[in-house]
């Protein structure tokens, strides 16, 4: 009879044990998973802050009748381009991730374009409203580059636990799956060509 007991103690202390250790690393699971979640709410945020600001952009700039039409038609298309792909933070995958970091890839370039542009233009240069949205949107690219700076570390705090024995056990059976980093874009990894 007192050896069943004894059984039955140590069964049980082995099951708490066990439902402690499962309940603890699942829910710093989920804790890391919103985390990612959120930085990834705070990215979208900062893109559509500056997806915000081209109307503005765009509208003091055809002001000047002279200016290069097509230049405008290429930001407003990529504009519209970039608001059209989303992704859901649960499916932050890498493919989606591409896609979306492509679209805001043209749209920066136009955005580029447009700014190169403008040089050719004194008085535009000159327009107070003008300089307002140009150092507007200056800040949102910072913004831009420390918010997805910021999703990189969460992403990556939460892909290291999900990956560390024995939590890469229980991240397969709770369907925990690993998070996308944001990458550089492949015109980076070119030394730009300066001729004199």
């Amino acid at each position: 009879m007192k050896k069943s007991w004894i059984i039955l103690i140590v069964v049980l202390l082995l099951a708490l044990i066990i439902y402690s250790s499962v309940k603890r690393t699942y829910n710093r699971m989920v804790l890391l998973s919103e985390n990612v979640t959120k930085q990834w709410a705070n990215v979208e945020n900062v893109y559509q802050r500056r997806l915000d600001l081209i109307p503005n952009l765009v509208s003091t700039v055809k002001g000047y009748a002279d200016f290069e039409k097509e230049t405008l038609t290429q930001v407003i298309e990529a504009r519209s381009k970039a608001t059209s792909t989303t992704i859901d933070p649960n499916n932050l995958t890498a493919e989606n991730l591409q896609q979306f970091q492509a679209m805001q890839g043209a749209l920066s370039s136009a955005l580029s374009r447009l700014l190169v542009v403008v040089e050719r233009y004194p008085e535009l240069k000159a327009n107070q409203n003008f300089l307002e949205l140009q150092a507007q949107l200056e800040g949102a690219e910072n913004r831009i580059s420390v918010e997805r700076r910021k999703f990189n570390e969460t992403a990556q705090a939460y892909n290291t636990y999900i990956k560390m024995f024995p939590k890469n056990i229980y991240a397969s059976i709770f369907n925990f799956e690993e998070k996308a980093y944001f990458t550089a874009d492949e015109e980076a990894s070119e030394a730009p060509v300066v001729e004199f």
